[in-house]
């Protein structure tokens, strides 16, 4: 393929790895663990898989290893750093021994199950290394739930010879890696599954797990286009940029960009949600903002708007669960798209109704309609920074009747969501990224399954890094799906008494009056550390 004059120049970087997995390891052993929650539930679905300890990597004594090959499936969005977690795993699973293979299944889990594979060789691996996407094998949304999908699995498994499957995505794809992994494990097939924490979201954390990978290089991408708005902003001064950021449930990327970029405005779901705000409630903290800065005679000012966020207020968020249960119902499932919203109106609750039906119809349809493939609303397709405009646009026009507002709102509207899911890994993310798909080459080397790759102690330089494992079970409790319980990993939303929220409240007051916008510029390669290798300020201030 043909290559630009970066992505040369980025093929010769060697990313680096913690001190521990420079040479051979040993896995020292915590105690044992427990999931987050419905402990007894997730224990009697995860018997052969449950309660293992999280383990470290520290230096060990050289051992020889017989040849085995390894399976590699990506899962989900695309997340910068996808090809350094492979590279990582391949020059890992190669180091213990070169006559090792791995093999990447295409199109995400589908492959498996639909036996459609590629060897992963030394040359064609080259051509991947530092590079942002998932085009190397390709990506895909199918979910390995059922048993007939996990024996098709095993029967190309066995006949590649793989030992182990490492299976790359975020909390569902590595709730799919436990349940394949423990069903593996209870039908004695030999095969260990791995998982590595995917997505640009954020909200695969917790104790373990400080960030999933993509996130940093996602949110410094996005901060270089908030900063290049914000610049044309106090340059022309004479718009409200109204900006929707991807992710859907937690509110990480809007925060870390408004630590980078200091927005007039930036909203958290997760707030939105503990202060009960309605949508009235928003629209009027926008409009007073924006009142405020016209009195200054500033009529511009930039907003950040989680994808998510609808789904956060609490009268919608109940609207939504009502509306879940009644589309995943076989009679709704069974109608056309039309007759479904009058199915719908006919089996909601009266005060559910009431706010479906003082929504725009625009917003009203889309809650009502199409699911993704997890049951959820697609709420990327929810044009919210458009209807907060309108409505704040109408609440300024009623101040001005009223005398209590004078100045000027025009309005451009931005969602950037796929400009970031594929950028080319900051140095950051190119050694995290390389670091967990090495780590899992040691994980399968001690004969680990259901167990996620961890590195730990990323804000220290590289060689400081902890490297280990945790096991899946630990981070899941049982969550209504599609009308059903079921075990998954429990999301990490945005913490309100955490130190980047509360940094960001302490400021916000100030960057909503004031102009105080930072301008980060492009991701760096090259050049001092403080400007190349820093991690997010999420990092920088959940570690001081």
């Amino acid at each position: 393929m043909e290559k630009s004059a970066l992505q040369i120049a980025r093929a010769a970087y060697q990313p680096k790895l913690p001190k521990a997995l420079l040479g051979p390891v040993v896995a020292k052993e915590g105690k044992p663990t427990q999931s987050v929650g419905n402990q007894e539930e997730i224990k009697q679905l995860f018997p052969n898989t449950y309660g293992m300890p999280v383990i470290e990597f520290e230096a060990g004594e050289q051992k020889t290893y017989e040849p085995f090959n390894v399976g590699i499936i990506l899962s989900g969005g695309q997340a910068p750093g996808g090809h350094n977690v492979i590279s990582g795993l391949f020059d890992g699973v190669k180091s213990l021994n070169p006559q090792n293979k791995i093999y990447g299944f295409i199109l995400g889990p589908g492959g498996l199950v639909d036996h459609n594979y590629m060897e992963i060789t030394p040359e064609l691996m080259d051509e991947y290394r530092n590079t942002g996407g998932f085009d190397i094998i390709g990506s895909g949304r199918t979910k390995l739930e059922e048993e007939d999908q996990f024996e098709k699995g095993i029967q190309i498994l066995r006949q590649l010879g793989i030992k182990a499957l490492v299976i790359i995505g975020g909390d569902d794809s590595n709730t799919n890696a436990c349940v394949l992994a423990e069903y593996y494990a209870a039908k004695k097939y030999g095969v260990q599954v791995i998982g590595c924490p995917k997505t640009i979201d954020g909200d695969l954390k917790n104790e373990q797990i400080e960030t999933s990978f993509g996130f940093d290089t996602a949110c410094k991408t996005y901060s270089e286009l908030i900063g290049n708005i914000q610049r044309d902003c106090n340059s022309a001064r004479k718009y409200w940029h109204f900006i929707k950021l991807m992710g859907r449930s937690a509110s990480h990327i809007a925060l870390e960009c408004a630590l980078q970029c200091q927005p007039n405005i930036c909203l958290i779901s997760e707030e939105v949600e503990a202060k009960a705000m309605s949508l009235d409630d928003v629209v009027t903290y926008i409009a007073q903002a924006v009142a405020n800065r016209a009195k200054d005679g500033n009529n511009f000012g930039t907003v950040l708007i989680p994808e998510g966020l609808i789904e956060f207020i609490p009268a919608i968020k109940k609207l939504i669960a009502e509306l879940n249960d009644i589309l995943a119902t076989p009679e709704a499932q069974n109608l056309g798209r039309s007759e479904q919203i009058d199915f719908v109106k006919a089996h909601l609750a009266k005060d559910n109704l009431e706010v479906f039906n003082s929504l725009p119809t625009s917003v009203a349809r889309q809650l009502a309609l199409d699911r993704d493939p997890h049951g959820n609303v697609q709420v990327s397709l929810i044009e919210t920074e458009k209807l907060l405009s309108q409505m704040v646009a109408a609440k300024l026009d009623q101040w001005k009747k009223e005398g209590k507002y004078v100045g000027k709102f025009g309005t451009q509207h931005h969602f950037f969501g796929y400009e970031g899911r594929c950028a080319a890994p900051s140095n950051y993310d190119a050694d995290y990224c390389y670091s967990l798909g090495y780590n899992a080459s040691r994980l399968i080397a001690n004969g680990k399954t259901g167990y996620m790759s961890v590195i730990r102690n990323t804000t220290a330089p590289a060689a400081e890094w902890i490297a280990g494992g945790v096991p899946i079970t630990m981070m899941m409790n049982m969550e209504k799906r599609n009308g059903k319980m079921k075990p998954v990993i429990r999301k990490a939303l945005v913490e309100l008494d955490g130190a980047p929220f509360r940094y960001f409240a302490s400021k916000r007051d100030e960057w909503a009056r004031q102009t105080a916008y930072v301008y980060p510029g492009p991701i760096q390669y090259w050049g001092p550390s403080e400007v190349c290798d820093q991690t997010t300020k999420t990092l920088q201030l959940e570690h001081q």
